[in-house]
C-alpha cells in the first residue's frame, strides 16, 4: 500500500489538514483555481457515477482536457475513475482526504499539461494495483495493454520481497519502463508534485527523506524531460523543506516587491507592446515571475535585488521568422545587453527547449530585463516537454516496434539512451541507485562528431574515455588515444561541444583499460565498464598514469632511444645521374628522397652532389644564398633508401610487431631511434632501404597495421644545413 494511504479503523469527520514548511505553489499558466481537495473528496464519495455520465469529481480534469483535446474520447475517464474510486473507498490519506483525491489531483497535473486520453486514463489508475486487489490483468482486459504497461510501470516494488533495495530498484523498473514509453516517467513526476504539495503531514525526517529523493533524481530527470512546469513547482517545494529559513527570506522578498509602487517590468513590457505594434508584429507580451528557487539564486549573484529581477519578460508569436523579427525590434528600437543573447532555436537544448535569450537595459535607471522569445507550440513544449508531444505511438502498426522487441519511441532522448545503457551494467542496488544521482547531477549535454558524420551525445565535461565507450562500448577497452579536430589528443582530453573525434583503436582483444581512466571517465557507461574489466582482472593492480604507456613504450629492447649502438650511417649513393660527370653523388638525410620524388642537386665540400626533394627546406636556404643547382634525375635502378616517422602508443610487444611487419614488406632497416615517451605517445624513425622504390606506399600501409601505430609519415624536410 502506498505510504500516503490509510485506512481508519471507523469513519469519523476529516481533521485539517497539516500545512506543514511546504512552499506555495508556483503561478499557473491558467487563471483556473487549484483543485479544491476536501471538496473534491466529498465530490468523489457523494457525486453521481451513474452509467454513461461523467462523475462530477472529474469535471475539472475534462475542463483541462478538452482544452487541449477538444474531440478527445472520454469514456475511458469516465470508466477508470470508477474503478479507481470504487477500489480506494474507504482508504484516506494521512492529510485527511478520501485516498481518491490524490489520483484525482495527478491526472488534473498532467491534464492541465495538455497529457493526451491515455495518460489520464492510466493516472487515474496508478496506484489501483499497489493499494487495491485491482490487478494489471484486469486493468489490461478493462483499458488495453498501453495503460497497463503505464499503470505497472508506476507500480513500486515491495519492500517485503526487496527490502532496503525496493526505493532503487522501483526507479530501475521505472526508468526501464520509461525506455519503451516516456509517459511512465510523465505520471510520476506529477505523482511526486501531488505528494510534495501535500508532504507538511508527514514526520520532519520523512519529509526530508522524501525531498533529497526529489532533488536528486525527479527535479532532474523533470529537466531532462523538458517538463519545466513540473520542475520549477517541485525546486520550490523541496527548497521550502531542505531550507526552510533561506525559503522564508525569499518569500519576504517576493512580499516586499509586490508591494512596490513602481513595477519597471510592467513599464518596459509596455514599451515592448508598443515596438512590436508599431512594427506590424502580432505578439503577446507576459510577465513572468520567478519561482523561488530561481529568485533566491538571482539573489545571491546581485544584492539587493531590484524590481526587474524579479521576473522575465516572454514573447510569443505564431513562427520562428516572428521570433526573430521581434529580436531585431527590440535590439534596434531599444537597448540590448548583447552578451545575454543566446539562440535556443537554431541549437535547441537536449530536453527539447527552443527560445531566443536576449536582455535590454532601461535607459532611466540601468535595469537589466531579461526577455524569451518564443512561438506558442515552443511555449508549450517548455512548459510541458514529452508530455506535449502526445502519444508516442500515433503511427503505423508496422512502425511500432525495433528490431529487438522493444517499442519504437519517437521521444526517447539520447540521454535516457545511454541511461538504460549503462544501468544493465550496474552490479548491485547501491551501485545503481549512486550512480544515477551522479549521472543525472550533470545538467548539460554536448554534441561531437566522429569522423563518419555521427554524432555522440555526452555529458558537459566529458573526454575522450567518455567517447570511446560511448561510440564502441566493450570494445573501447582497445582505445590508444585519439584526434580531436584533427590533433593527437590523450584519453584524458576534455571535449568541447562540436568538436570532432576520431578514436585511435588498437585491435589487441584482450587489451586492458588504464586504471587512470576511471579519473578521467564521466559517463557511468564508460565508469562501470572499466570497473567491471580490472575487476575481472585482479592481478592487474599496478596503477599507470592514465596519459603514459601501460608497460614499456614496446614492450621490447631496447624500450627507447636508439635501435642501435653508435651514429645512424649516412645515407649511401643511389642511383642518381647529375648533370656533372664523375661527381659522386649522395641522398640527403634531411629528406631522404626516393623515386620518383623530384629532385635536385648542390654541390657541396669535395665535389660531392648531395640529392633533396624539391620541396626541402634546405633547398630554398641554399637558393637564397646563391648556391646555383645540378640537375639530377633517377637512374634505372628502383633501389631506395627512405627514412620513415612512425607514432604511437606504447603496448607491449610494439616494436617486435613492427619490424616483422617491416621485414615482410622487404625493408631492410638500416638505422632506428626509438625517442623516450611523451606522455603515451612514442615516436620512432627508421631509415630503410627497399629493393624497389614501389614497396614504399605498401611498406607505410603495412606499418600503420601494426595495432597500436596511429600514424606513418616520411621524413619531413628539415631546416639543417648539408
Amino acid at each position: 500500500m502506498n505510504a500516503e494511504a490509510v485506512n481508519p479503523a471507523s469513519p469519523g469527520p476529516v481533521p485539517p489538514a497539516t500545512t506543514g514548511a511546504v512552499a506555495p505553489s508556483a503561478p499557473r499558466r491558467k487563471a483556473r483555481p487549484r483543485i479544491d481537495l476536501r471538496r473534491l473528496g466529498r465530490a468523489a464519495l457523494l457525486g453521481s457515477t451513474a452509467r454513461g455520465r461523467l462523475p462530477d469529481a472529474i469535471g475539472h480534469v475534462v475542463e483541462a482536457h478538452r482544452a487541449h483535446h477538444p474531440d478527445a474520447d472520454l469514456d475511458p475517464l469516465r470508466r477508470a475513475y470508477v474503478l479507481a474510486e470504487s477500489s480506494h473507498r474507504g482508504q484516506m490519506r494521512k492529510s485527511g482526504e478520501p485516498y481518491i483525491t490524490h489520483p484525482l489531483a495527478v491526472t488534473l497535473i498532467l491534464a492541465e499539461l495538455g497529457a493526451e486520453t491515455t495518460t489520464l486514463t492510466a493516472s487515474l489508475l496508478h496506484d489501483t494495483v499497489e493499494d487495491t486487489d485491482v490487478t494489471l490483468d484486469q486493468v489490461g482486459e478493462e483499458f488495453g495493454a498501453e495503460v497497463r504497461y503505464l499503470v505497472d510501470g508506476v507500480t513500486k516494488l515491495e519492500k517485503v520481497d526487496y527490502g532496503a533495495a525496493a526505493e532503487p530498484e522501483t526507479f530501475r523498473k521505472m526508468l526501464l519502463a520509461t525506455g519503451n514509453d516516456v509517459r511512465v516517467m510523465s505520471i510520476k513526476l506529477a505523482d511526486r508534485l501531488h505528494n510534495m504539495r501535500t508532504l507538511g503531514v508527514m514526520r520532519r525526517e520523512k519529509q526530508e527523506r522524501i525531498a533529497k529523493v526529489t532533488r536528486d533524481v525527479l527535479i532532474p530527470l523533470a529537466e531532462r524531460l523538458g517538463v519545466q512546469a513540473l520542475k520549477s513547482e517541485l525546486e520550490d517545494l523541496v527548497f521550502a523543506v531542505m531550507h526552510p529559513e533561506e525559503y522564508e527570506h525569499t518569500r519576504e522578498l517576493v512580499a516586499a516587491n509586490a508591494a512596490r509602487a513602481h513595477d519597471p517590468l510592467a513599464e518596459v513590457a509596455e514599451d515592448v507592446r508598443k515596438v512590436l505594434r508599431e512594427a506590424d508584429i502580432n505578439a503577446e507580451v507576459l510577465i513572468r515571475p520567478r519561482h523561488f528557487v530561481s529568485l533566491h539564486r538571482v539573489s545571491r549573484k546581485r544584492d539587493p535585488l531590484r524590481g526587474a529581477d524579479f521576473g522575465r519578460l516572454l514573447v510569443l508569436v505564431q513562427d520562428d521568422a516572428d521570433c526573430y523579427a521581434v529580436l531585431g525590434e527590440l535590439h534596434t528600437c531599444m537597448t540590448p545587453v548583447v552578451s545575454e543573447f543566446k539562440d535556443f532555436i537554431a541549437v535547441p537544448k537536449f530536453n527539447l527547449y527552443q527560445s531566443l535569450h536576449t536582455a535590454l537595459a532601461r535607459p532611466q535607471d540601468g535595469q537589466v530585463v531579461e526577455v524569451l522569445v518564443r512561438t506558442h507550440q515552443m511555449h508549450k513544449v517548455a512548459e510541458a516537454g514529452v508530455v506535449a508531444l502526445g502519444n508516442p505511438y500515433a503511427q503505423s502498426a508496422e512502425d511500432q516496434s525495433t528490431g529487438d522487441g522493444e517499442r519504437a519511441d519517437p521521444t526517447r532522448p539520447g540521454w535516457l539512451s545511454r541511461l538504460l545503457d549503462w544501468q544493465r551494467g550496474a552490479p548491485d542496488p547501491d551501485t545503481f541507485w549512486s550512480t544515477l544521482r551522479e549521472d543525472l547531477a550533470q545538467d548539460r549535454e554536448i554534441t561531437v562528431f566522429r569522423p563518419d558524420g555521427g554524432t555522440l551525445g555526452l555529458p558537459d565535461g566529458a573526454t575522450c574515455v567518455d567517447a570511446a565507450y560511448a561510440q564502441y562500448g566493450e570494445d573501447a577497452h582497445a582505445a590508444m588515444g585519439a584526434r580531436v579536430n584533427g590533433r593527437l589528443a590523450t584519453m584524458s582530453t576534455v571535449l568541447r561541444d562540436g568538436d570532432t573525434v576520431q578514436l585511435l583503436m588498437g585491435q589487441d582483444p584482450a587489451s586492458e583499460p588504464s586504471r587512470e581512466w576511471l579519473e578521467h571517465a564521466r559517463t557511468p557507461a564508460a565508469r562501470i565498464a572499466i570497473q567491471r574489466r580490472l575487476a575481472a582482472r585482479p592481478e592487474q593492480t599496478s596503477a599507470e598514469p592514465a596519459d603514459a604507456p601501460r608497460t614499456s613504450p614496446t614492450g621490447d629492447a631496447p624500450a627507447a632511444g636508439p635501435a642501435s649502438d653508435g651514429p645512424a650511417p649516412r645515407p649511401a649513393s643511389a642511383d642518381v645521374l647529375a648533370d656533372r660527370p664523375g661527381a659522386a653523388v649522395r641522398l640527403a638525410g634531411c629528406c631522404t628522397p626516393v623515386p620518383p620524388d623530384e629532385i635536385t642537386g648542390f654541390a657541396v665540400r669535395g665535389g660531392v652532389v648531395t640529392v633533396h626533394r624539391a620541396e626541402c627546406a634546405v633547398v630554398a636556404r641554399m637558393k637564397g644564398a646563391g648556391r646555383p643547382e645540378i640537375g639530377v634525375r633517377w637512374g634505372e635502378s628502383s633501389q631506395c633508401r627512405v627514412t620513415l616517422l612512425a607514432e604511437s602508443f606504447g603496448r607491449p610487444h610494439l616494436l617486435a610487431d613492427l619490424t616483422e611487419a617491416m621485414a615482410v614488406e622487404g625493408a631492410e632497416i638500416v638505422s632506428a631511434t626509438i625517442e623516450p615517451p611523451d606522455r603515451q605517445r612514442v615516436r620512432h624513425t627508421y631509415t630503410v632501404l627497399l629493393p624497389d622504390a614501389a614497396r614504399l606506399p605498401g611498406l607505410m600501409r603495412a606499418m600503420r597495421d601494426v595495432p597500436g601505430v596511429y600514424d606513418v609519415s616520411r621524413a619531413q624536410p628539415q631546416t639543417t644545413a648539408v
